[in-house]
């Protein structure tokens, strides 16, 4: 059993939600991924979203889109990316890791190298932004060789044949985007929320977590209400940043964002 499914598995026997931070790999410090990791999870991470910097993240708002800029002016590659998963597997063998980002650095690696290394490093879960389903089953195939899961956007605008194929190809859980537009954006309706979630929840017996707009514990808290787990982004890593801006910041600290999600979410 993946430690995907264990994870959603676990929370669900005990009636909790799943809290997925996002966080860019090699931002705010290049030396500091790791110590976030491990901090996100002393906070109340279930799961964690590590973003691979890319050139052109055309999902993403501002905030997240320096984020990336950043990241990529400290010469954060994918086989950094990589080593960061391996670095935090030495001291927590437990806790799901899926790497967000874009095709374009996977093609370059190729699929059974990344799949390969990915598996080796540690890694849980791969979500690959701009591959649409449709034309995923060559990476689906290389990772799912190796017991990586494959994890796939639905849109508010997708349609209901289009999310029954997609939940058809997905593994270790379905990520929503709650709106449309890029992260951080802030027009979450949450009635619309559970009318799609119910709608995919026809499809799958998969978890549904749900991303995009959730900037805070009271927003996590009602989307907690309906998803299986919440993935807050762009304003964990805008926390990031202008604590990284502080004198003494330490990246080993758990951040106070993440601790208030938890604890909503668990109300």
């Amino acid at each position: 059993m993946s430690r995907l499914t264990t994870c959603f598995a676990k929370l669900n026997s005990a009636g909790k939600k799943a809290v997925i931070p996002y966080i860019v790999g090699g931002d705010p410090k290049k030396d500091s991924t790791v110590a976030q990791m491990h901090a996100l999870v002393r906070a109340g991470a279930d799961v964690i979203e590590l973003g691979v910097p890319f050139s052109d993240p055309m999902a993403e708002g501002p905030v997240i889109q320096l984020a990336h800029e950043r990241a990529l002016e400290h010469k954060t590659s994918l086989t950094e990316i990589l080593g960061m998963v391996s670095a935090f597997r030495s001291d927590d063998a437990e806790t799901p890791v899926v790497l967000m980002g874009y095709l374009n650095p996977v093609e370059v690696m190729g699929y059974e190298a990344f799949s390969e290394r990915a598996k080796k490093a540690g890694v849980d879960g791969v979500l690959t932004v701009d591959l649409p389903p449709e034309e995923s089953a060559a990476l689906k195939s290389a990772l799912s060789a190796k017991g990586v899961d494959s994890i796939f956007l639905i849109a508010p605008t997708t349609t209901d044949v289009r999310i029954k194929a997609i939940c058809e190809g997905a593994s270790g859980y379905l990520y929503y985007v709650s709106l449309k537009g890029v992260t951080g954006a802030s027009h979450l309706d949450v009635s619309e929320v559970e009318e799609k979630v119910a709608v995919i929840r026809k499809n799958t017996t998969l978890p549904i977590s749900v991303g995009f707009g959730i900037k805070d514990a009271a927003s996590a808290k009602a989307i907690g209400a309906t998803a299986d787990g919440v993935v807050v982004g762009s304003a964990l890593v805008h926390y990031y940043f202008e604590e990284s801006e502080k004198s003494g910041w330490d990246a080993s600290k758990p951040p106070a964002l993440i601790q208030s999600i938890r604890s909503a979410v668990d109300e």
